[in-house]
């Protein structure tokens, strides 16, 4: 007698003799897997981005998809964190730079070069980023499958970002993942727990591009490997080589029209290198003023220190007064070379420290407050009426007050940050090491916290100059101009203001690196390439003025240049 099979109400509804009989019975129709690989194909990691919002439905869609990826043991690990702040995505976006920098220079020469041309990430550009973050708060020995692969929550994670990747592809969105990070700083950016760490940065957004390859493959920097080379039968081959390794070897509709215009143009994209990188930011700042040549002005700074006692300059304290007197009559280098590149001129006398950094802070918080707040004023004033601001300083001793500042803020020894300075020895650069040391060993002991405000180390061991200098670039993003910085003065202080509004590294361009030795650390952790690499000394905003002389040339260049039909 034959009964009837009990089948469930819930769950499997099939018989083994029925997946017997039909083994395939479990794939979709042809169109649809057609359709699936289509979007496998297709995933790009999108670089260049709309500015157009996302309809949060879609976002929510695209998210679900990403949820329903397999995990180790039910675990679930991953958390979407959806970031739509243009303040948060700015200060993601300095990171990406920083870490850029860092990667192209232990590379050798030619591909660090080639690494510095691509761009590697749309964080600015992209209406929103999702920070893919995974919960490791339980122990591996409580999630199946984790006690022997303690790593499989992470793989998980990376599971879902596919998932949610191929899903965007399917909307018409992009995605692009970026890694260009310290784990530690994206996790501080967007306040996860401890225990919980993040997989990296996806850019979301409509795409601005519609790449038939993958980006690096275009651009020659890898190519994808035939699929016989991965897959090994039985036992790994042997034969196998390594992956190929290249070690040692504004808003967002701003960024993004200034690109359109550029994509008009009778001329390839990024023909001019980092000038056109840089072209695009002042263009982005103008918003919508891309077809008037920006003026610019020369904001020169000088300041005076009481450091100077330490023996730390190879020049009396009086050269600061004889260069503020010969740029009011037009003839200190600074004034000559703002002349030369038709650059408006103004010295701003920011007044002296009244602390000598070791024994005493340079500033009180009153005076430092105060000075920012005037160069505020002045930063502000030359963005309204210019669009490029040139920073220079004058300040016998302030290699040394730079110095600290720069040791004090990226946590570097003295040693890492002093330099030469204008005519020392080795002997003054001993006792500059020393007062650096001394003077940030003091500011640190007296502070008795972790990590202190931009405007307490300010205080502690900056300089009247570097106050000004530090407001004039807030004031100038706050009007939409660039600055434009020129040494290790201007950029420590580029970098200060970077830390009180970290929306200020959109709006600056590095005119130059000096011959001091933390300026490349300052540039690097602020994400700038510098325009010139001359060796210059000069100081009071020679090197920025150059550089704003090229920056209009480029601007030139792209009105002059003809246009394709779109």
């Amino acid at each position: 007698m034959t009964w009837n099979r009990p089948v469930p109400l819930l769950g499997d509804q099939t018989s083994a003799a029925e997946r017997a009989a039909e083994v395939e019975g479990w794939a979709f129709p042809q169109t649809a897997r057609e359709t699936f690989y289509d979007v496998v194909a297709a995933r790009r990691d999108v670089r260049r981005f709309r500015p157009d919002p996302v309809d949060p439905e879609t976002v929510r869609r695209v998210l679900a998809a990403a949820h329903m990826a397999p995990s180790v043991g039910h675990s679930q690990p991953w958390r979407f964190i959806v970031v739509s702040d243009p303040a948060t995505r700015d200060r993601a976006a300095r990171m990406a730079d920083e870490q850029r920098l860092r990667q192209a220079r232990q590379m050798d020469p030619e591909a660090g070069r080639r690494l510095l041309d691509l761009q590697l990430e749309g964080i600015r550009e992209a209406p929103l980023g999702v920070v893919v973050a995974c919960d490791r708060r339980t122990a591996a020995a409580g999630v199946l499958g984790r006690a022997t692969f303690p790593d499989a929550d992470v793989w998980s994670c990376a599971c879902a970002i596919q998932n949610l990747w191929l899903a965007a592809r399917a909307e018409g969105l992009g995605i692009g993942w970026v890694t260009l990070f310290e784990q530690k700083d994206l996790e501080g950016l967007v306040g996860v727990p401890d225990g919980v760490v993040t997989l990296g940065w996806l850019c979301l957004g409509w795409p601005d591009e519609r790449p038939p390859a993958p980006g690096l493959e275009r651009a020659g920097w890898s190519r994808r490997q035939p699929v016989e080379d991965v897959i090994f039968a039985e036992r790994w081959s042997v034969t196998t080589p390594a992956p190929p390794s290249h070690l040692r070897a504004p808003q967002n509709d701003a960024v993004v029209g200034a690109r359109d215009h550029a994509d008009v143009l009778l001329s390839p994209p990024g023909s001019l290198g980092l000038l056109d990188r840089y072209v695009d930011r002042v263009e982005a700042a103008m918003q919508g003023r891309a077809h008037h040549t920006p003026t610019g002005r020369l904001l020169l700074v000088a300041g005076r220190h009481p450091v100077t006692a330490h023996g730390v300059s190879a020049y009396r304290d009086s050269v600061t007064e004889d260069v503020i007197a010969a740029s009011h009559v037009g003839e200190s280098a600074g004034a000559v070379a703002a002349a030369a590149a038709g650059l408006d001129f103004e010295v701003v006398d920011a007044g002296s420290a009244t602390g000598d950094l070791v024994t005493t802070d340079a500033l009180t918080a009153e005076q430092v407050s105060s000075l920012i707040e005037r160069g505020r004023r002045r930063g502000a004033d030359a963005g309204q009426e210019h669009r490029l601001v040139a920073l220079g300083e004058v300040g016998i001793g302030n290699t040394t007050v730079a110095a600290a500042l720069a040791a004090a803020l990226l946590d570097l020894s003295a040693a890492e940050v002093v330099g030469l300075g204008a005519g020392a020895d080795t002997t003054m650069v001993r006792r500059k090491t020393e007062v650096v040391e001394a003077a940030v060993a003091r500011m640190r002991a007296g502070s008795g916290e972790d990590r202190l405000l931009p405007e307490q180390v300010l205080a502690a061991v900056g300089g009247p100059e570097f106050c000004v200098l530090a407001g004039a670039v807030l004031g100038a993003a706050s009007t939409g101009a660039v600055s434009v910085l020129d040494g290790l003065a201007t950029s420590v202080a580029a970098l200060v203001a970077v830390r009180i509004e970290p929306g200020a590294a959109a709006y600056l361009v590095a005119g130059q690196r000096s011959r001091e030795r933390a300026h490349a650390a300052v540039l690097e952790h602020l994400g700038l390439e510098p325009l010139l690499d001359l060796r210059l000394r000069a100081g009071e905003g020679v090197g920025a003025s150059l550089a704003v002389a090229m920056l209009i040339s480029g601007l030139k260049l792209r009105q002059g240049i003809g246009r394709t039909a779109p």
